[in-house]
């Protein structure tokens, strides 16, 4: 992969890049993700870590373990020289889904490798870094050069797995009945403000990622799209609507829900979102912060795509496209012109809040509020490949692709996302079922309901 300018195609991992790396910014972005991981895994103990409470969530561990193995596989392996895995058995391990590099661990029993223990995997980590450092710091020009789009992609995905490893502990103190605290603060009660709406007039729009600045494959390539006049939100919908559909009958109404969704409320016995829980008539939601009542006026939290959809129904609205998402963020003035890098603005993880925020006044010039940050935003798009969208050569080529089926596209970020990896173009998938992530709702209307 070689470094894109805004008229050059993508790399060879089919992701793009903009920035001008040298050795020495390189080494000082690795050390930052590198060292931020730690940190978030600081406050955890051994036994915090290992500790796996369904099969979709991992230990944290596990994600340290995993993102170091990125660097060893895809980096040393091809440009060390002399190069030797720490550990022969890790490969196999901490390998999680990449078919092209052989067998792997079963992920639901991730929690049963009590060995090696969270000191050796900091062990491991400490001897890739440094194999790491040493091979920036020696390559000449041109290796570099060939070499940056894997490292930079190998940041990107330290920090997707930042993000699981919060939400992923988040679930593991959930099952405590101490209700440890691990990290934030929570905010003063209020009541949710008067909801807007923005218009936008649609039209033939083009969407997807084009131009130097970092971005997934999937993100790509940039494509026209016609879009009816519709309107979004211009906040998240709020615990205090939430709360408002539960009083309806919510989860008792077979109308309100697509049919997959409505078995889903039957047999696993949904009754509120997925932290909620009811004593003395008080409604509580664990977050990461401790275990509080429910603020009604903080965005609903850790919801399906199917609590979603049937939220929009009730409320005599729709979920918007993610088109639809993405052209109303970008003529907000929120999406950054194409080709360039922009630091989004959020309640993000940078923030220390952990945990949706009330709705502020949306940036200067613009109208949509809580945009990147505090939940992603379900839509109603399937993930499926944009128009012209071929995966790379090699293992590399699974990084996405494959995943593009029984998927719902998300968008925004959110209060766990790291500074720097939000972007209007960034498109995140999950199962329509699934509510362990940190996923919220914003209503549309208008416009063609697909």
């Amino acid at each position: 992969m070689t470094q894109t300018t805004a008229n050059e195609a993508p790399s060879e991992t089919g992701e793009a890049s903009s920035r001008e790396w040298d050795a020495d910014s390189l080494g000082r972005r690795f050390e930052e993700v590198r060292g931020h991981t730690e940190a978030l895994a600081a406050p955890l103990s051994p036994e915090d870590q290992t500790v796996q409470s369904m099969p979709d969530v991992s230990p944290t561990k596990w994600h340290r373990a995993h993102v170091t193995w990125f660097f060893e596989t895809f980096l040393l392996a091809e440009a060390e020289q002399g190069f030797a895995p720490f550990q022969d058995k890790y490969w196999f391990l901490f390998n999680s889904y990449y078919e092209t590099l052989g067998p792997r661990y079963a992920r639901p029993d991730r929690g049963l490798v009590t060995r090696p223990g969270a000191h050796e995997v900091g062990d491991y980590r400490a001897n890739v870094d440094a194999r790491v450092r040493e091979l920036v710091d020696t390559l000449d020009g041109g290796s570099l050069e060939k070499l940056t789009p894997i490292i930079e992609l190998g940041f990107h995905h330290e920090q997707q797995h930042q993000e699981l490893l919060l939400m992923d502990i988040k679930h593991v103190l959930s099952r405590n009945p101490l209700q440890p605290v691990y990290a934030g603060s929570p905010v003063e009660r209020c009541e949710p403000d008067r909801l807007g709406w923005v218009e936008v007039e649609g039209g033939l729009v083009e969407v997807g990622h084009e131009g130097p600045g970092f971005s997934f494959d999937n993100e790509m390539p940039r494509h026209r799209q016609w879009l009816e006049p519709y309107r979004l939100a211009d906040r998240l919908a709020t615990n205090g609507e939430w709360l408002a559909f539960i009083a309806d009958g919510g989860y008792e109404r077979h109308e309100l829900w697509l049919s997959d969704g409505w078995a889903k409320v039957r047999g696993e016995g949904w009754s509120a979102p997925l932290y909620w829980s009811e004593h003395d008539g008080v409604w509580f939601e664990h977050t990461l912060n401790g275990t509080w009542p429910v603020n009604p006026g903080l965005p609903v939290a850790h919801v399906s795509f199917y609590e979603a959809e049937a939220f929009a129904t009730w409320s005599g609205k729709r979920l918007p496209t993610e088109a639809e998402w993405e052209h109303a963020v970008v003529t907000d003035g929120q999406g950054g012109q194409h080709g360039r890098d922009q630091q989004v603005v959020g309640n993000l993880a940078d923030g220390g809040s952990f945990h949706p925020r009330p709705a502020q006044p949306a940036p200067a010039g613009s109208r949509l509020r809580q945009v990147h940050g505090d939940c992603w935003e379900w839509t109603s798009s399937a993930y499926h490949p944009y128009p012209g969208f071929h995966p790379p050569e090699g293992a590399i080529g699974e990084y996405n692709g494959k995943f593009m089926s029984n998927q719902m596209v998300l968008r925004g970020g959110c209060a766990l996302t790291p500074a720097g990896h939000a972007r209007a173009s960034y498109r995140n998938f999950f199962p329509h079922g699934a509510r362990w992530a940190l996923s919220g709702v914003r209503l549309a209307d208008g416009g063609a309901p697909a």
